[in-house]
């Protein structure tokens, strides 16, 4: 399998640079005490224990413990979310649209805001009711004794009648996903209590590891109040940006002459066929759009004791999305994108 496009190594070191520096604050009391305050002038309960929860790849978590229950501020991380302000607004959307529209559990929001809104001006946050479980649905797919460091790949071994239930409990949420409607491409705002529209561009996580790691200028990306009304004007942007990115990228972008040109030649191909519509089923070429998660995986899938899902966390780069990425065979089935599996995208399939 031809190798893939790197990102650029030197804007990665200053994306962890910049995250590093930004998280260390939170080892210091004087950061955590302010947190602390601010989540109980919103919620409270008995006995409250304030700590450091998780640490993601976009956001850190603090978490107040009560007796009988825990609520989790989460805030973007500078450095590695590139629009933070953008990415929780548009996530609060969602999860509201999601809890008022089907029975997928979520996390209850409890309040969000802004930078300027947030405890010592840190970040952009999301202050949420926490999930109990036991496991992951990553955990209990992945192969047993798999290191931390490594990426994961489905147990060969894995029960199939487990298998059969933890998949099948998967489908029931996609398939809720799938069936709201939407006229446009793009993120969601919520317009009052009881409904939602699409009002901006759909911010992806492609689009902010373009930015990120790609090196490809902020200003080359949709205009924040662009939508899309049709998949062919959607698939034309997707192609142009990665023309763009090619042509931007500083480093590590290709390794020899001849990587460059198939590379080029790839990308020039993908946009002729954007253009011919050739990417897209016919009938929903103008809609309805359905509701697409760009970080729905089994990390995310919390389950209890039972190994039943207790919840869907990290909702964040969702947005109304061509039905075509609804209806694809999600990447994660066998825990591992198709492009990074060791024995080929043959052996995957």
């Amino acid at each position: 399998m031809e190798p893939q496009m790197l990102y650029d190594d030197v804007a990665w070191e200053q994306s962890e640079d910049v995250s590093d520096n930004w998280l260390r604050q939170f080892l210091d009391i004087d950061v955590k005490r302010p947190i602390a305050r601010f989540v109980l002038k919103h919620d409270s309960g008995n006995d409250p224990e304030f700590t450091i929860f998780r640490k993601g790849s976009f956001n850190i978590t603090l978490q107040m413990k009560y007796t009988y229950s825990a609520t989790n501020v989460r805030f973007a991380q500078p450095g590695a979310i590139l629009f933070p302000e953008e990415k929780v607004k548009n996530e609060v959307a969602v999860m509201r649209f999601i809890s008022d529209q089907t029975s997928i559990p979520v996390p209850f929001i409890l309040h969000w805001g802004t930078r300027e809104e947030s405890p010592l001006n840190l970040s952009p946050f999301i202050m949420m009711s926490h999930i109990e479980h036991t496991t992951t649905l990553y955990d209990a797919l992945n192969t047993p004794g798999c290191p931390k460091e490594e990426r994961g790949a489905l147990d060969p071994n894995i029960n199939e009648e487990q298998l059969e239930m933890l998949y099948t409990q998967v489908a029931k949420i996609l398939l809720q996903l799938s069936k709201p409607k939407f006229p446009k491409i793009g993120s969601l705002t919520q317009m009052d209590d009881f409904s939602w529209e699409v009002t901006s561009r759909p911010l992806s996580l492609n689009m902010n590891e373009l930015v990120r790691l790609g090196t490809l200028p902020r200003s080359n990306l949709p205009p924040l109040n662009t939508t899309f009304r049709t998949l062919s004007s959607y698939v034309e942007a997707l192609a142009r940006l990665n023309i763009q990115h090619l042509l931007y990228q500083r480093n590590d972008a290709v390794q020899s002459a001849n990587d460059c040109r198939r590379k080029f030649i790839a990308r020039q191909l993908f946009y002729k066929l954007a253009r011919d519509k050739k990417l897209s089923l016919a009938c929903y070429g103008n809609g309805p759009f359905k509701l697409w998660c760009d970080d729905f995986r089994p990390a995310n899938i919390l389950l209890n004791e039972k190994m039943h899902i207790a919840g869907v966390v990290d909702w964040e780069f969702t947005y109304a999305a061509p039905v075509e990425f609804s209806y694809a065979p999600p990447w994660w089935l066998l825990i591992e994108k198709p492009e990074f599996w060791s024995e080929g995208i043959e052996d995957w399939a």
